[in-house]
């Protein structure tokens, strides 16, 4: 039986820890499967992981969730508000000591990460080896051994910024291929490594399940769910919900997921007296999440950047007729607009207002797009999507 290792940074909540728990959970059933995790951030994985899935954490002390946050910050140019939320959590507090302490054992942590993840891929017995991000790549092609067939898996959207765009290149040239998760980033990302032997082709993320039934769309509730994080626009999302609650105050928000901006989304929800009809429900698992789509009755999506956008297959799962802006890339490979959902260009708030009004005033047409959704989504699903990857290992 081969030997399938999936190398990730940790397994917390985001979109690409949900799509390797996905894969490694579908995997299983023919591989031995391990997912090589550097360091862990909760005590549990944030995503059900099947019991034939070893998880192998190559640093066994937990990192604590505020230093990734402050990297997250940093790594964007988020400096006042990282200032901000070092200020809130150690120097208003007088906690000098813990900051240099918790600044020592993060600094110390990120040098150790490599060390480690070059002596695991150095020493791995696997047959296949999966990489999910690029400096993983990079370890990866240096660091491989003879007769592994070495696979990139690259989840993130470059969104014109070509200096990223050159270091994903960079990254996973000498690796054997280069799996995308939508068609627009593999016809990049083909004409990029044209001169290399790796190898791209487009595998979109997995769809792990279907619901049975359909929500009833009947409820007066928006949805969203994703991180609270700047290129998500959620505050977009809560401007947008500002004006339509005027119109119609009985239609509330809920709005799932945890992040960086969750701080400015309370104050803004506080400011404008939305605390009653907005809800901020932080990360929370499958089942909750499956919980509240299917009492909704419209998903809103207001991303400045999506490289595939699995919330919307989820939400299309459920029935629910989704809107996007079209900046949101990913989206537009799965919304037919005025089919399957609708699809806002320019970021143009008032043409989103209408659509949403649109929407709440005509159940038959939100059950229509939401059936149309529904249908959509059969090329996501687990079984058709697995047997593209096993194509790969298999060849």
């Amino acid at each position: 039986m081969k030997k399938i290792t999936i190398l990730s940074l940790h397994l917390g909540y985001g979109g690409i820890e949900k799509s390797i728990v996905a894969l490694a959970n579908l995997l299983c059933s023919k591989y031995k499967v391990e997912i090589a995790c550097i360091y862990k951030l909760y005590d549990q994985a944030a995503f059900k992981i099947d019991s034939k899935v070893k998880v192998n954490y190559l640093i066994n002390s937990n990192l604590p969730k505020k230093v990734e946050e402050y990297k997250l910050l940093l790594f964007r140019f988020h400096f006042i508000k990282l200032f901000s939320k070092l200020y809130k959590d150690y120097f208003s507090k007088l906690k000098f000591k813990e900051f240099f302490s918790d600044s020592i054992g993060g600094i110390q942590m990120y040098s150790k990460r490599m060390k480690v993840m070059k002596k695991y891929i150095q020493n791995s017995n696997a047959d296949v080896i999966i990489s999910t991000r690029t400096f993983l790549n990079d370890l990866l092609s240096h660091y491989k051994r003879e007769n592994v067939l070495t696979i990139g898996w690259e989840h993130n959207h470059y969104h014109n910024n070509m200096k990223y765009a050159i270091d994903v290149v960079r990254s996973c040239k000498r690796l054997d291929y280069f799996v995308l998760v939508s068609n627009d980033l593999y016809k990049f990302y083909e004409n990029q490594l044209k001169n290399y032997n790796c190898k791209c082709t487009y595998i979109p993320n997995i769809l792990d399940s279907v619901p049975q039934h359909l929500a009833k769309l009947e409820e007066k509730r928006l949805v969203s769910v994703g991180r609270l994080s700047k290129e998500k626009g959620y505050l977009d999302l809560l401007k947008i919900y500002s004006v339509l609650s005027k119109k119609y105050p009985d239609w509330t928000l809920d709005i799932i997921g945890d992040g960086a901006e969750k701080e400015v989304l309370k104050q803004y929800i506080k400011e404008h007296n939305l605390t009653d009809k907005v809800t901020l429900h932080g990360f929370q698992g499958k089942d909750y999440i499956d919980k509240i789509l299917n009492k909704s009755s419209i998903y809103l999506m207001t991303s400045y950047t999506e490289s595939f956008g699995i919330v919307l297959i989820e939400a299309m799962s459920h029935g629910l007729p989704c809107i996007a802006f079209s900046s949101a890339e990913g989206a537009k490979e799965l919304i037919d607009s005025g089919s399957n959902g609708y699809l806002i260009k320019n970021r143009n708030y008032s043409a989103y207002i209408q659509k949403v009004d649109d929407l709440i005033n005509d159940l038959e047409m939100r059950k229509k797009i939401g059936k149309n959704g529904r249908k959509s989504i059969h090329k996501y699903r687990g079984e058709e999507v697995i047997k593209k990857w096993i194509n790969i290992i298999e060849e």
